[in-house]
């Protein structure tokens, strides 16, 4: 089995649990105080991708349980949300029921998009793109906009208090970090800490003009665009 394969195993496994980490709920409390500088942090992103406007049609890659799919889909016109887990996938569309979602269950790593779209989306997934994918990646992400099509992403900073309070503490050397789920099962992830500046830096040398930000604590979030168009 590869790390990949573990991956994935994982996020199928962790669907029905998923939202306790994002709600702060079980494992993921860590008291009040700790929890609303977590709740702080996630209107903050919610804040910037409003003043973003995912307008037009949207492609929305490793959408998850929908935590953001409801966002997207108050400003799109359509919304294609892309996830590898079935069981993500059917709690997303059963939390939604948005007549301007539809869904589709794809392994990234191997799907290509069959249209173009005015904005790519996608939350806490490039921490799960190995190095060696990050590049073709991108270019899957390039092929997927129309001319003067834009992306927003958001994702993880390194913090003591974002992941399970049983988790190990990460190894900054490595990309691979465990991961356990309620009832004990381990698994194997890819997860990639970014600076930002560095990672602007990375795209501009794939030929995009990003701007990205962090929250007080948690998360960095931002926008691209192929540098020919700006941000």
């Amino acid at each position: 089995m590869t790390i990949l394969d573990s991956q994935l195993d994982y996020y199928r496994a962790r669907a029905c649990e998923y939202d306790e980490w994002f709600s702060r709920q079980g494992r993921y409390d860590r008291g009040q105080a700790a929890n609303q500088r977590w709740h702080d942090d996630v209107a903050v992103a919610r804040q910037a991708l409003a003043a973003f406007r995912p307008e037009g049609d949207v492609l929305e890659l490793a959408c998850g349980t929908g935590l953001w799919t409801r966002q997207l889909a108050l400003h799109a016109n359509s919304v294609l949300a892309v996830d590898g887990a079935t069981e993500m996938l059917a709690i997303n569309k059963a939390r939604l029921e948005q007549s301007n979602v539809t869904y589709l269950q794809a392994n990234i790593f191997q799907w290509t998009p069959q249209h173009e779209f005015d904005v790519v989306f996608f939350s806490f997934w490039l921490s799960h793109v190995p190095q060696e994918q990050f590049r073709p990646f991108w270019d899957l992400v390039s092929s997927a906009l129309k001319p003067n099509g834009r992306v927003f992403l958001i994702d993880s900073l390194p913090h003591s208090e974002s992941s399970a309070t049983n988790h190990p503490i990460a190894n900054a050397s490595s990309d691979v970090q465990e991961r356990i789920l309620n009832n004990g099962q381990r698994f194997e992830i890819i997860k990639r800490y970014f600076d930002p500046d560095e990672l602007q830096t990375t795209l501009s040398s794939f030929g995009w003009k990003a701007r990205i930000r962090t929250t007080e604590n948690f998360f960095l979030y931002g926008e691209a665009s192929a540098a020919s168009n700006g941000v």
